[in-house]
């Protein structure tokens, strides 16, 4: 799609049954702080009021009639309850009166109705990471990227959960028309123009529940030294395994090699350390069992795609930030 010039980009967003009241604002809030270039319009599938998944319900000056108009559509998530794999008849009808060049725009749950619509077949997206499982299991023809806050394929963007939408909308912003007016739009909303990393450095990765047998007792053993080098060796002798049954058995288990298990720990407590302390980086590397502050750095960026000051500036706000060589 081509930047946009001339008269005002129309925006439609298209509010659906259990809509999330936060996220259906956000098209509004980052669109209609560049006024000049956009205008936003809110309708429903019949025209009518909008029950949203809190307690009260919308009223909305448009009806379906509004998609046909549309440069953008914009669909904001709603109440997972109603997540399906097939599309109500009403909504199958107003996104068919979507013209055919209008981009199209979802926030966390709306890419399950892109999907279910067909309009994702073969494309990378994104939702929200907590329903990477269903997705992938109703949708397996769609490439789902779970770990970004969203994925531009031209005419088609799809964002994670919730605030992941404001990082959309300004992309597409910055895309029309440039830095300068994102950044001007940023500061209206008062929010970042641009987050760096995507949804992993929000996702939980619970360790998985020791049981009685196997490798269990060695990993929760490793979970108690993470601070020390740990080799392979290490890990079998624990468990009184070769080294070749102690790998296959892990495997089996936890899904993954033992290396790479433990690097995941280390992150995972490099991050708790980063969000509960106020430790130099050195030192949250060394209780993490990464060598240096540099190894920590590397292995961060590549797990969550953030700094480590980056993500404790992210979990603890500005109040923390670290003193010289942290």
């Amino acid at each position: 799609m081509s930047p946009v010039t001339g008269d005002r980009h129309r925006v439609v967003v298209l509010a659906l049954d259990g809509v999330y009241p936060f996220e259906l604002g956000i098209p509004s809030r980052v669109f209609e702080s560049a006024a000049e270039h956009y205008e936003v319009l809110t309708c429903s599938v019949d025209g009518g009021p909008v029950r949203t998944n809190s307690d009260f319900s919308v009223a909305v000056e448009h009806g379906p009639e509004a998609l046909r108009t549309a440069d953008t559509v914009v669909l904001p998530p709603f109440d997972m309850s109603l997540l399906s794999r097939e599309l109500p008849a009403g909504v199958a009808e107003a996104l068919a009166s979507v013209p055919a060049g209008a981009r199209l725009v979802s926030i966390c749950t709306g890419a399950f109705v892109l999907a279910a619509a067909g309009l994702l077949d073969g494309r990378p997206a994104t939702t929200h990471w907590a329903l990477a499982a269903v997705f992938r299991q109703w949708f397996p023809q769609v490439a789902l990227d779970p770990d970004v806050l969203f994925v531009d394929d031209g005419d088609v963007l799809t964002s994670a959960g919730a605030a992941s939408g404001v990082d959309a909308c300004l992309h597409l912003v910055r895309k029309d028309h440039g830095t300068a007016v994102a950044n001007h739009v940023a500061r209206a909303c008062v929010v970042p123009p641009w987050r760096d990393g995507g949804q992993a450095q929000y996702i939980e990765q619970p360790v998985p529940e020791a049981t009685a047998n196997g490798t269990s007792a060695t990993r929760q053993w490793a979970l108690e030294n993470l601070h020390e080098p740990l080799t392979l060796g290490e890990l079998a002798g624990h468990a009184r395994m070769s080294l070749r049954t102690f790998a296959r058995r892990f495997d089996e288990e936890v899904g993954m090699s033992p290396g790479r298990w433990l690097i995941q720990q280390r992150v995972a407590r490099a991050r708790h350390l980063l969000e509960s302390t106020d430790l130099a980086v050195d030192e949250v590397a060394r209780r993490a069992g990464f060598t240096t502050g540099t190894s920590l750095r590397q292995h961060l960026h590549a797990a969550i795609g953030v700094s480590p000051l980056a993500y404790r500036r992210t979990f603890r706000g500005e109040t923390a930030l670290p003193s010289p060589g942290r």
